[in-house]
C-alpha cells in the first residue's frame, strides 16, 4: 500500500487555537486581487474587489504572522474603500491604511514633517502588497457564527510595545524594551527611503 491509499500512519491534524484578542504581532499583508479598477479614485492594478451583493469596494487582505509563538499563522480582513451606504467604511479603511503606513515606516502619528507626509503617500495599492507592520489581533464572527482572528488596527511607534514587536528577531515573545525601533539608517532617513 502506498501512503495515498492507507492513512493509518498519517499525522493527526493540528488544531489551532485562536490568537488571543489584543495580542500584538508583526505581520506581512498581501492583497488578494479582485480585478476591480477605478482610475478616477486611483484604484488601479486590479487590487480592489467589488462585492456582487452590496456593491461595496474593498481590499481583500491576508496577514501572515512573521515571528513569535504564532509565526506563520494567517488572518484575513477587508479594508473598506467604498460603500453605497455612505463614507464611514471608506474613512475607516483610510485610517487603517494610514496606521499601516505609520507602523511600517516608523512614523509617529503626530509627525507632520514634509518627510512624514511624503511617507504616507502611495503610488497605488501595489505599495501595500507585502508591507510589514505591527498589528493588533482582534476577533469577529465568521459566516458560521464561530470566532475568527482579524486585523483591524496597526500599532504605531507611539505605542510602548511597538519597538519590541517590530524589532523582534527571535521566535519567543519578548518583553517590551526601551530599544528604539530599527527603522532609521545612519543617514537619519528611514531604511525604506534609502
Amino acid at each position: 500500500m502506498n501512503t495515498w491509499n492507507d492513512f493509518n500512519s498519517a499525522d493527526d491534524q493540528n488544531s489551532f487555537d485562536l490568537i488571543p484578542k489584543g495580542t500584538l504581532v508583526k505581520v506581512r499583508m498581501t492583497i488578494r486581487p479582485g480585478g476591480y479598477d477605478d482610475a478616477s479614485q486611483g484604484w488601479t492594478g486590479g487590487y480592489a474587489t467589488q462585492s456582487n451583493t452590496t456593491g461595496s469596494i474593498y481590499l481583500n487582505c491576508e496577514f501572515v504572522v512573521l515571528d513569535g509563538p504564532y509565526a506563520k499563522r494567517k488572518m484575513w480582513s477587508l479594508i473598506g474603500l467604498h460603500s453605497p451606504k455612505g463614507p464611514e467604511w471608506a474613512n475607516m479603511g483610510r485610517a487603517f491604511i494610514k496606521g499601516i503606513l505609520n507602523s511600517a515606516r516608523g512614523l509617529h502619528p503626530q509627525d507632520n514633517t514634509p518627510q512624514a507626509q511624503q511617507a504616507r503617500r502611495i503610488q497605488g495599492f501595489a505599495d501595500l502588497d507585502g508591507i510589514e507592520f505591527v498589528a493588533k489581533v482582534d476577533m469577529e464572527k465568521d459566516q458560521n457564527g464561530d470566532d475568527k482572528n482579524v486585523v483591524k488596527t496597526a500599532i504605531t511607534p507611539d505605542s510602548k510595545d511597538y519597538a519590541a514587536v517590530m524589532g523582534r528577531i527571535n521566535t519567543q515573545p519578548t518583553a517590551p524594551t526601551s530599544k528604539p525601533a530599527t527603522t532609521a539608517a545612519p543617514s537619519g532617513r528611514p531604511s525604506w527611503a534609502q
